[in-house]
C-alpha cells in the first residue's frame, strides 16, 4: 500500500551515516527544508514528508492532534524501512518530534529541536488557536500569511526567502491548518519527557524569534541532559531558511558527533 504522506527521500542510505528525518512546521510544507535536503543528501539519506493537511499530503479536516502526526510519521518510516535515524523538527514540527520520542523514541538516535517549545498549551493559547482555526476556515490563508510573514522571518530576510515562506503559507489548505491548530490547542507537557531523553540533542533558535524566543530555547536546553544550544544571528522563526549556512554548519557538527 502506498504511504499516506507525500515525502522526499533523497541521498544514500549507508551504515556510516544515520538517515536524517525533517519535520516541517505550520503552516508550511517539506520545501521549507530545501537547503538542508540539498546540503545533507550528498552524504546521507534525508527524508522530508509533507504532514497531513500540508503540501501535497491528504487534507483531513476536523482535529489533528500531535499524536496523529506522530503516528503518520511512524507508519511512513516503517514503510521506508528507516529503523533508526536522527529526527529534526521546527516549531510545530519540533513538538511532533517530541511526540515521536514519546511513542517510538528507541528509534531516535539524535534529536534536533528548532524554534519550538515543550510547554503545554495555556488556557489563553487554547482559545487563540481555536479562534484562529475558525478564522482560517472563514477567510482562507492569505490575510493570515500577510500579517505574520515578518514574524516568521526577519524583516531583513532575502526577498526570495520571504516569497517562499509566503507561498508555502498561502498554498496550505485552510482545513488542514485549522485541524492542526485545534490539535495543538490540546498540546501536552513535554518537559518531563525531555529530562529523560538519553540521546544527544541540538537546540537551535533564531535570535529574533518572537514566537519561541531565545529564553524558551535556553530553558529547553537546560531540560535536556545531553544537548547543545545554537543561536542563529539575524534570523527569526525559520533560521534554516533565513541563514541556511549557519544552520547547516551547526547541524553538520551535531551529525558528526552522532555518526562517530
Amino acid at each position: 500500500m502506498a504511504p499516506f504522506l507525500t515525502y522526499e527521500d533523497k541521498g544514500a542510505d549507508t551504515p556510516q551515516a544515520l538517515p536524517l528525518v525533517l519535520v516541517h512546521g505550520h503552516p508550511f510544507d517539506r520545501t521549507m527544508w530545501a537547503p538542508q535536503i540539498e546540503a545533507f543528501s550528498a552524504t546521507r539519506r534525508v527524508i522530508a514528508p509533507d504532514l497531513r493537511g500540508y503540501g501535497a499530503s491528504p487534507v483531513v479536516p476536523g482535529v489533528t492532534p500531535l499524536s496523529r502526526f506522530a503516528e503518520d510519521l511512524e507508519e511512513l518510516l516503517d514503510d521506508l524501512k528507516a529503523e533508526a535515524f536522527v529526527l529534526a523538527g521546527l516549531s510545530m514540527g519540533g513538538q511532533i518530534a517530541m511526540e515521536c520520542c514519546a511513542r517510538f523514541g528507541d528509534r531516535v538516535r539524535g534529536l534536533v529541536l528548532a524554534d519550538t517549545s515543550p510547554d503545554p498549551e495555556t488556557t489563553d493559547g487554547r482559545t487563540a488557536r481555536n479562534d484562529m482555526a475558525d478564522r482560517l476556515l472563514a477567510e482562507g490563508m492569505r490575510g493570515y500569511a500577510d500579517e505574520v510573514l515578518e514574524k516568521m522571518v526577519a524583516p531583513t530576510a532575502h526577498p526570495e526567502v520571504k516569497a517562499h515562506v509566503h507561498r508555502m503559507m498561502t498554498s496550505t489548505a485552510p482545513e488542514g491548518a485549522a485541524a492542526a491548530l485545534r490539535g495543538r490547542a490540546e498540546r501536552p507537557d513535554y518537559r518531563p519527557l525531555l529530562t529523560r531523553l538519553a540521546v544527544p540533542a541540538l537546540v537551535v533558535v533564531g535570535e529574533d524569534d518572537a514566537y519561541t524566543p531565545v529564553s524558551d530555547a535556553e530553558a529547553m536546553h537546560a531540560l535536556l541532559p545531553h544537548s547543545t544550544l545554537h543561536i542563529v544571528r539575524s534570523a527569526a522563526h525559520l533560521p534554516n531558511l533565513e541563514q541556511p549556512t549557519d544552520f547547516n554548519k551547526a547541524l553538520a557538527r551535531f551529525l558528526t558527533t552522532i555518526d562517530a
